[in-house]
């Protein structure tokens, strides 16, 4: 479910951009094509101003002609009025090629750009991929089965891995004919026939970390009340399902390795297959 939030995240950012990126390029050509610089609109003055002759009238294009066919044959070069035609004055590159506003407009879009193909492909590899290293998302060796039921009664039935935000507790021999109908076909089960279960710690319902309740021997979520057995099937509260468990692999020896990539979802509403009731008073 992660996974597939942090696609659609991803996708409604790289949307964002490229409506973004639209709105500057329809802004820059709206500039472009409607409206003239400040410095092009006082050149144009300042050519106007020149052109005209001292008495107050301007040359024209006709005089301007004549004159330039008098010069060519020799004779007096004679235009209307008392003043020079303009000379050609060659366009600024700055106001034909990209303007400083664009330059920056567009660099900012590239960035934004950038930073958020970063983004989405750091949290793609992350969330999709998770590394096969050790460490929560990928294989704990957690040691030889007969040391941890030693340690999950040290730890009066409720052993935390900490490395692996799982609880692991001891699951009955005479509840596996049950388990294998629930659970037969889930990487977890390889775990429940050595006599452990590992559960994640994270709440179905809404993802708080359930602790354990050593007066009930159940799992009691502190947030919503969402209250799971001793092998975290479903008992009451808001949570859609029983809490979610680990693949586990047991070797010839009795080592066991949790795979915290590998999440089996927790079993439905009203699965119960070792029958425990609460054995007293709720925590919460």
């Amino acid at each position: 479910m992660s996974a597939v939030i942090v696609v659609a995240i991803v996708l409604i950012v790289l949307l964002a951009a490229l409506m973004v990126l639209s709105a500057t390029k329809r802004r820059e050509m709206g500039s472009a094509t409607g409206e003239l610089s400040r410095e092009t609109l006082r050149r144009d003055a300042s050519r106007r101003k020149s052109a005209k002759v001292a008495e107050g009238e301007a040359v024209t294009g006709r005089s301007v002609e004549k004159a330039v066919v008098l010069a060519r044959s020799g004779g007096a070069v004679v235009a209307s009025g008392s003043s020079v035609p303009t000379l050609w004055v060659p366009p600024d590159p700055e106001t034909i090629g990209v303007t400083r506003r664009q330059f920056l407009n567009r660099s900012m879009v590239a960035v934004m750009g950038l930073a958020i193909t970063t983004f989405a492909a750091a949290a793609f590899t992350a969330f999709l991929w998770p590394t096969g290293k050790g460490g929560f998302g990928g294989k704990i060796v957690v040691g030889k089965i007969t040391d941890i039921k030693a340690n999950i009664v040290a730890a009066k039935g409720f052993l935390y891995v900490p490395e692996g935000r799982m609880w692991i507790t001891p699951y009955p021999d005479t509840a596996l004919p049950k388990a294998q109908l629930a659970y037969g076909k889930q990487t977890c089960y390889p775990g429940m026939q050595a006599g452990i279960v590992c559960l994640w710690q994270k709440c179905p319902h809404l993802g708080c970390r359930v602790p354990n309740c050593n007066t009930s021997q159940w799992f009691e979520c502190p947030c919503h009340g969402s209250q799971y057995n001793h092998v975290g099937e479903k008992k009451g509260g808001p949570a859609p399902r029983g809490m979610d468990r680990f693949g586990v692999e047991v070797s010839g020896d009795g080592v066991v390795t949790v795979n915290t990539g590998d999440v089996n979802l927790g079993p439905p509403i009203g699965t119960n297959t070792t029958g425990q009731e609460a054995e007293g008073p709720h925590c919460r």
